[in-house]
């Protein structure tokens, strides 16, 4: 390894610890000092806390909730969870508790972090958890949790990724209002922050789902399509082009990919070549193999033509 490549990774790692506590400090420092739950897995965590009434502490079930999905999905799929993901698992639970045996650092009256309005505490906390987790993202990491039940599911069942994150959150927030002294109000906070998460990561990483399209123009695009065939085992599609200044012929590379890979990629393609010019758009929705099946297309073709067959029969 070239002391490039060993200081780049030690500044990763610096990053994704800084990232965790700044998600740490969104639920350990807003969220649960003031009894409020949102939605992903550390939603689901902060309500065992307060049904068990602090006996189990919401960073201590996120650990061992998340070891078991990372055990399950392996046995049942052979993800391959890179050690980045489980460094930020790790680290994630050791930033909440160092922020939990602070009380200086609560959102409680007397505090430093204390806010008396109750409505801008769930947009702090979705602000500090969309800006962590989205650094971690950023950074080739992944905190867990539903981002291993949706890929779980969608691996045997035709649903999006969208649709998966969007019921999961839901049924978190909507599990609050069984614990007997939490309200109505208490579970639109937690909207609240779901929402705000949700704007604010569309800015930091490009979408907590998204998929990119990337068009990359480099003298180098033969290394570059080789890495995404063979180390990422994903499609490249190599467009014929011409540029008009030069007249001369070029090859452009057409990559579809989601976001977990497009950090990595990113790295590769400037370490391969650093004056490759790239074009980087969002895209919606993309189906085929790899990415998001089609939904009813083929089914109501087929009964289409099946309709079609019995009108001219009778």
């Amino acid at each position: 390894m070239t002391r490039k490549v060993i200081l780049r990774s030690i500044w990763e790692y610096v990053a994704i610890t800084i990232a965790c506590f700044i998600f740490g400090m969104a639920w350990e420092c807003f969220m649960i000092p003031n009894g409020m739950s949102a939605g992903g897995m550390m939603g689901l965590c902060t309500i065992i806390q307060y049904a068990t009434g602090g006996l189990i502490q919401a960073q201590h079930s996120y650990f061992v909730i998340n070891a078991l999905l990372i055990v399950v999905a392996v046995l049942a799929m052979g993800i391959g969870f890179g050690f980045k993901t489980i460094y930020a698992i790790l680290m994630s639970t050791v930033s909440m508790h160092i922020i939990a045996s602070i009380p200086g650092l609560q959102c409680a009256p007397g505090h430093f972090f204390y806010v008396k309005d109750a409505l801008l505490v769930p947009v702090i906390a979705g602000t500090l958890e969309a800006t962590g987790l989205g650094l971690v993202i950023r950074f080739g990491g992944s905190t867990g949790g539903t981002d291993i039940v949706a890929i779980m599911i969608n691996k045997y069942y035709p649903v999006q990724l969208s649709v998966v994150f969007l019921i999961t959150d839901l049924i978190t927030v909507a599990l609050l209002l069984f614990l007997p002294d939490k309200t109505f109000t208490d579970a639109t906070y937690g909207v609240v922050e779901i929402v705000i998460f949700n704007l604010l990561i569309d800015n930091i990483v490009g979408g907590h789902k998204s998929t990119f399209q990337l068009m990359v123009f480099s003298e180098k695009y033969k290394e570059i399509a080789d890495h995404i065939i063979n180390r990422m085992e994903r499609g490249v599609t190599v467009l014929k082009a011409q540029g008009w200044y030069t007249k001369k012929d070029k090859n452009v590379l057409l990559i579809l990919i989601n976001r977990g890979e497009f950090s990595s990629l990113m790295r590769e393609i400037k370490a391969l070549d650093p004056r490759a010019f790239m074009s980087v758009s969002s895209t919606k929705s993309v189906y085929g193999e790899g990415f998001e099946e089609i939904k009813g297309g083929v089914k109501d073709a087929k009964k289409s033509i099946l309709k079609k067959n019995k009108k001219n029969e009778s």
